[in-house]
């Protein structure tokens, strides 16, 4: 329906988000010949440095787990046939709470409107027709999910563009499965508090919410191998530890909301681009 190669454009937090929400759709429309643009919007400084060492922690240098995290990245984009990477290199703000959220220079502390107009920029250059992101609370509340979520929404209205817009999300039926797999993997896990519990019950959507389920399970070998290639962060990485049968079984599909769709394609879809070809 259009005379240049359909595009994708993916805007994460930090290196490794990539391949967990969207390792499949990356790889799967990089096979089919669409062009995969992956926005990385802070340099993850803020990951396990060499020997796991924890921020904080003696030993624990930022600038060097950047690097190597950057590092990371590119080979991550390897695995996924990515083709082209933007680095907007904002300082990795922690987890929420963290006193690197109030740091000057981190994703957190940026003007929405400073970031917006720089990712804006990669919006016209590469005129996306799907663009994917985090919803308002970035999914479990990360501080750079929702920036990241909110300078994209906001670069979206500074552009004359209207791609299709997605949030990542995961039904609630696949976040339970989810959670019963992590305690056959991980026998000592504690039971969740109430509370805690109570908010992790909250992550996600009913199934009959989501608008979109895209099959990637012929893909889910190169999302294995995308996250693997975050070895630095693998003792923070579940998902390794299930091996790539088991992984495939239970990342096979991956699951968005549609909230902005110029096309009028009927929904559930099970295609970002359903409408676009």
């Amino acid at each position: 329906m259009i005379d240049r190669p359909l595009t994708l454009m993916a805007v994460h937090a930090h290196p490794d988000d990539e391949a967990t929400g969207t390792g499949g759709v990356l790889a799967r429309y990089a096979a089919e010949g669409f062009r995969t643009v992956l926005v990385t919007c802070t340099d993850g400084g803020c990951g396990d440095g060499p020997g796991g060492v924890k921020p904080g922690d003696p030993g624990h240098d930022p600038a060097a787990v950047a690097q190597m995290r950057r590092q990371e990245l590119r080979e991550s984009c390897d695995v996924l046939k990515i083709s082209d990477l933007e680095t907007l290199d904002y300082a990795d703000s922690g987890m929420m709470g963290w006193s690197s959220n109030d740091a000057p220079g981190s994703f957190w502390q940026t003007p929405v409107e400073e970031g917006a107009a720089r990712l804006a920029e990669l919006m016209r250059h590469y005129r996306p027709d799907v663009v994917v992101t985090y919803d308002e609370n970035g999914f479990y509340g990360h501080p750079d999910h929702i920036q990241a979520h909110r300078i994209t929404m906001a670069a979206l209205a500074m552009t004359t563009l209207t791609p299709k817009v997605y949030w990542t999300t995961m039904p609630r039926s696949m976040m339970q499965r989810f959670g019963e797999t992590m305690r056959e993997f991980q026998e000592d896990m504690p039971e969740p508090d109430p509370a805690e519990a109570a908010a992790l019950a909250e992550i996600g959507l009913p199934d009959d919410e989501i608008t979109t389920w895209v099959d990637t399970t012929a893909f889910s070998g190169q999302k294995f191998d995308a996250l693997a290639a975050h070895a630095s962060q693998g003792e923070n990485i579940f998902f390794l530890r299930m091996g790539k049968e088991r992984f495939g079984e239970l990342m096979g599909m991956e699951t968005f909301v549609r909230v902005a769709d110029s096309t009028g394609a009927a929904v559930p879809e099970n295609d970002l681009f359903a409408g676009l070809r």
